[in-house]
């Protein structure tokens, strides 16, 4: 059994992209509120995971230069988000040794079918961003 704090990973470009709020105007910008909003995520969890989570947020592209804060790690992928992405799950997967689950917030199927393969769990944006 599984003991430690789940990881949360979260796919900054897809959820961002998730919601047409003009964030292709400032993608750093919006990479940014997404960080700030997922602050509470690392104390309280998310419906039906209870906190606390460590939460990994991956940036690419033009958000490489957002900064971690309490609460949200800040990874930026020095190339591709999505490969940033499996390579953290492989090392949270089970055949890792990892003392806790690992869920991956994307929409991105490809994105999930790599890192379900390695014993990740899913979930969609709108589980860290609902719509207003």
């Amino acid at each position: 059994m599984r003991t430690g704090k789940t990881l949360l990973i979260v796919d900054a470009a897809n959820v961002v992209g998730s919601v047409p709020d003009q964030w292709w105007r400032d993608r750093r910008g919006a990479a940014e509120r997404l960080r700030d909003s997922l602050v509470p995520y690392a104390a309280a969890g998310l419906p039906g995971l209870t906190g606390p989570l460590e939460v990994v947020m991956v940036v690419e592209g033009a958000a490489r230069g957002v900064g971690s804060v309490p609460g949200v790690r800040v990874e930026a992928a020095p190339g591709s988000g999505d490969d940033l992405i499996v390579e953290l799950a492989a090392a949270h997967a089970p055949g890792a040794g990892a003392d806790r689950d690992c869920l991956v917030v994307t929409a991105d199927r490809e994105l999930r079918r790599r890192v379900e393969a390695l014993g990740a769990r899913c979930t969609g944006p709108r589980t860290v961003r609902p719509r207003a």
